[in-house]
């Protein structure tokens, strides 16, 4: 089985690899914490997909995507792809929703114009997809 593709910015990648090089330069011993960090930085280095997406309003990670929710006025504007991974830069201003989460679950997939609606612990949040742009 295969692993999906981690979507990230060219700069969270390179911080990666500088942490993993730092962790593993010569004459420094990691420790048991770091040696599972490392393994797992190296995962998401070998999974790191950091192409820009196509312009063809698919909502996938990467994308910056505008929806607006039903009963609100203005909309809202984020970045499809790891909370955690885009702290790493700075360069993301952006509010960050990962694929995984509800709203991510319900809008990676779509296009532009497309309703979408996902549980949520008030009800259920129905939303329109209003632009889709590859990030930087």
């Amino acid at each position: 089985m295969t692993a999906e593709p981690v979507w990230m910015t060219p700069r969270t990648l390179q911080r990666l690899e500088d942490t993993v090089a730092d962790l593993t330069r010569p004459g420094r011993t990691p420790d048991d914490a770091e040696q599972a960090r490392i393994l797992e930085l190296r995962e998401l280095i070998r999974r790191a997909e950091t192409e820009a997406k196509p312009d063809d309003g698919l909502v996938e990670p990467g994308m910056i995507v505008t929806v607006r929710f039903d009963g609100e006025d203005e909309p809202t504007t984020f970045l499809v792809g790891s909370r955690e991974l885009a702290a790493l830069d700075a360069s993301v201003d952006l509010d960050v929703y990962s694929p995984s989460s509800p709203l991510g679950l319900a809008i990676v997939g779509r296009y532009v114009g497309d309703t979408i609606s996902y549980p949520a612990p008030n009800g259920t949040v129905k939303a329109t997809v209003v632009a889709a742009a590859p990030f930087g």
